[in-house]
């Protein structure tokens, strides 16, 4: 089994800075692609940003050219640089990995952003 620990999350001003993280452990070498998807209060969970095996990386229209995905395979982490943070970023921001070989996707806890003056 594979478990994801986010870290990172807190409060911060607009046009601030976050980065998140988060750690994978177990069965790493069973995960594929890796994303962070956000739910904000009332709204569905969507997709932020994902990031393949192979370091080709994908963006929300919302976040293009403000956020940037990267993973460090040899440290079993993936992180999402949050830049000009705007208030409408606030969410929980939840880890995500797919998994091979046909076995369920994992979530981590999740943690919160909250952009705001």
């Amino acid at each position: 089994q594979v478990q994801l620990v986010e870290s990172g999350g807190g409060l911060v001003q607009p046009g601030g800075s976050l980065k998140l993280s988060c750690a994978a452990s177990g069965s790493t070498f069973s995960i594929n692609a890796m994303g962070w998807y956000r739910q904000a209060p009332g709204k569905e969970r969507e997709l932020v940003a994902a990031i393949t095996s192979v370091g080709n990386t994908d963006y929300a229209d919302s976040v293009k050219g403000r956020f940037t995905i990267s993973r460090d395979n040899a440290k079993n982490t993936l992180y999402l640089q949050m830049n000009s943070l705007k208030p409408e970023d606030t969410a929980v921001y939840f880890c995500n990995a797919k998994i091979k070989f046909g076995f369920p996707e994992v979530w981590g806890q999740g943690t919160l952003v909250t952009v705001s003056s």
